[in-house]
């Protein structure tokens, strides 16, 4: 397999990639607004007896959006190396960043 075509392939892993994050996305975007209504909806001053309890809940959810908001920024930087890494190939060649560098068809050349 020549570079080209391993390159292409890795692009092509990426984009497959992007596809799935932006499914995961979309489903974590629905829990999180099916979250927030209950939480508006029943966390309240009425519902804890002690302010530091309420602030502890809250804290908790925080630190799990925190998480989520961490692994995201990971897996995008792992990706934008990927990228980055195949434009730096796309460069070297003279292609440019859009022009001539890839040959995406199936064969090896």
């Amino acid at each position: 397999m020549s570079r080209e075509t391993a390159y292409a392939r890795m692009l092509d892993a990426s984009a497959k990639l992007q596809w799935n994050i932006a499914l995961i996305l979309d489903a974590k975007a629905l829990e999180a607004e099916k979250v927030r209504s209950w939480l508006c909806n029943h966390v309240s001053t009425d519902a804890y007896g002690v302010q530091q309890d309420q602030l502890k809940d809250s804290l908790i959810v925080h630190d799990q959006v925190i998480e989520v908001i961490e692994g995201l920024t990971k897996l995008n930087q792992g990706m934008t190396s990927v990228l980055r890494a195949a434009l730096r190939h796309d460069q070297e060649r003279g292609g440019g960043y859009y022009g001539g560098g890839f040959s995406l068809g199936d064969r090896d050349e």
